[in-house]
């Protein structure tokens, strides 16, 4: 069996996950909060295919701690991810910390938002937006 290792969004513990249940619902062991739905999870090289082979849709943020608009930008990421709680799944990868997935996926520009459907990227897009242009960029996508 293979495991996948993810930290709880909501009290940063670390937890295991077998990759067969990546599609289950999955919660904290020491919190009891669930693991990856909303909240925006952290992307690691470890667990990042695992997640994108979800079966529900996964929307990327790749981000980094020092980019103003990225900033500014996360509080809209945690807003959309609560509100499509269950439909969607967010993830955030910090390029500076996960450089080899940043180099895998071409990142040159950030905030770069990514959505992949069955482990496939369906859409892209560079730079922060606005709350609604956000909702509207991802209806959009989650359609293709």
């Amino acid at each position: 069996m293979t495991t996948m290792t993810t930290r709880c969004p909501h009290c940063k513990a670390m937890n295991r996950i077998p990759t067969e249940r990546v599609n289950d619902i999955a919660n904290c062991g020491a919190c009891k909060d669930r693991l990856l739905d909303g909240m925006p999870i952290e992307g690691t090289t470890d667990n990042f295919l695992s997640l994108i082979q979800s079966d529900k849709p996964v929307v990327v943020d790749f981000w980094a701690p020092w980019c103003n608009p990225c900033v500014g930008f996360a509080p809209i990421f945690e807003d959309v991810a609560k509100e499509r709680n269950g439909e969607v799944r967010f993830v955030k990868i910090d390029t500076e910390a996960q450089q080899a997935l940043a180099a895998q996926y071409r990142i040159r520009s950030i905030p770069t938002i990514m959505v992949f459907k069955n482990g496939q990227m369906v859409d892209t897009i560079n730079g922060a937006l606005p709350k609604g242009q956000f909702d509207q960029w991802l209806n959009q996508a989650l359609t293709k």
